[in-house]
C-alpha cells in the first residue's frame, strides 16, 4: 500500500509588493523629493542620483534600527535635506523640512492595489483546502488599513500577523503558534532579507516573488541550504503550480 500525498499546506504569504502594490509608492514620493530638494538647495548643485544615493543608505541604516516603523521614512528624508543643505551652505528652514516630512508620510494615505492574479491566487489555494497564512512587516494600523481595503481577511481569516520587525524569530513564532509541520509549510514574499532568507533559516519551503524594481533593503546574497526547497517565480499566479508539483514530486519519492 502506498502512502498518499499531503495534500494539505500551511501557506504564509507576505503582503506588501508580494499580494500588493507598495515599494512604487514610496519611488513616486522619493521622485517628489528629490526635485522638491533640488528646488530648495539648487539644480545646478545638487544631481537626483546624489539625492537617492544617500536618502537609500539613510533609509536602510535606520531600518535596521527601528524595523518598519512609519516615522522612519520621512524621517530619512528630512535627513537627507540636512545633509545636503549642511554640505552647501544652505541655511536649515523648519518650514522646508515640514514640507518634506508632509510628502514623506503621504505615501501612507495611498488607496493600495491588488497585484495581477492576486483574487484568482487566493481563490485557488483556498479552493485546493490550503491553511491560508498573512505575515507582513509594518505598523499595525498602516497594515491593518490596507488589509481591510483588500479585504484580506476573507481568505486569511484570523490567521493575519503584522510584526515591526520581519526576521527569523518572528518566523519562528508563527510556526511554533501553529505547530506547522515544515516540510509542508510555505513561506511566499518578494524579499529575500526578510521572506527568503528566514524562512530558509527556519527549514520551510519558500518561493521567491522577484520583482524588477526591488527595495536595495530586500536584496541580500542568500547562504545555500541542503534541506530546504526554494522556488524563484516572477508571477504570482506561479504559486499554485509550483507548490502543486512540488506534491506531486514528494508523492512521487514515496511510491
Amino acid at each position: 500500500m502506498t502512502s498518499q500525498p499531503h495534500l494539505h499546506q500551511h501557506i504564509i504569504f507576505d503582503m506588501d509588493d508580494t499580494l500588493i502594490y507598495c515599494n512604487k509608492y514610496f519611488e513616486a514620493v522619493l521622485e517628489d523629493f528629490t526635485r522638491l530638494l533640488r528646488h530648495f538647495l539648487g539644480k545646478d548643485r545638487l544631481t537626483a542620483e546624489e539625492i537617492r544615493a544617500k536618502q537609500v543608505e539613510i533609509d536602510v541604516a535606520g531600518v535596521h534600527q527601528v524595523g518598519f516603523a512609519s516615522h522612519h521614512f520621512p524621517e530619512s528624508m528630512v535627513e537627507t535635506y540636512r545633509y545636503f543643505a549642511t554640505l552647501l551652505g544652505h541655511p536649515i528652514s523648519q518650514i522646508e523640512e515640514a514640507r518634506i516630512t508632509k510628502l514623506g508620510l503621504s505615501v501612507y494615505d495611498q488607496l493600495v492595489e491588488p497585484y495581477p492574479g492576486m483574487i484568482e491566487t487566493l481563490d485557488v489555494l483556498k479552493a485546493q483546502g490550503h491553511d491560508l497564512y498573512l505575515y507582513t512587516g509594518g505598523e499595525a494600523a498602516i497594515q491593518q488599513r490596507k488589509i481591510d481595503q483588500m479585504k484580506l481577511d476573507v481568505y486569511f481569516g484570523d490567521r493575519i500577523y503584522i510584526r515591526q520587525h520581519k526576521n527569523v524569530e518572528a518566523l519562528e513564532e508563527i510556526i511554533a503558534l501553529h505547530q506547522f509541520d515544515r516540510s509542508r509549510t510555505w513561506m511566499i514574499g518578494n524579499s529575500l532579507r526578510t521572506d527568503i532568507e528566514p524562512a530558509i533559516k527556519a527549514g520551510i519551503n519558500c518561493i521567491y516573488l522577484k520583482q524588477p524594481d526591488e527595495w536595495v533593503y530586500n536584496i541580500i546574497e542568500l547562504k545555500p541550504a541542503k534541506d530546504t526547497t526554494m522556488y524563484t517565480i516572477t508571477s504570482l499566479q506561479q504559486v499554485p503550480e509550483v507548490i502543486a508539483e512540488n506534491i506531486a514530486v514528494k508523492h512521487k519519492r514515496t511510491l
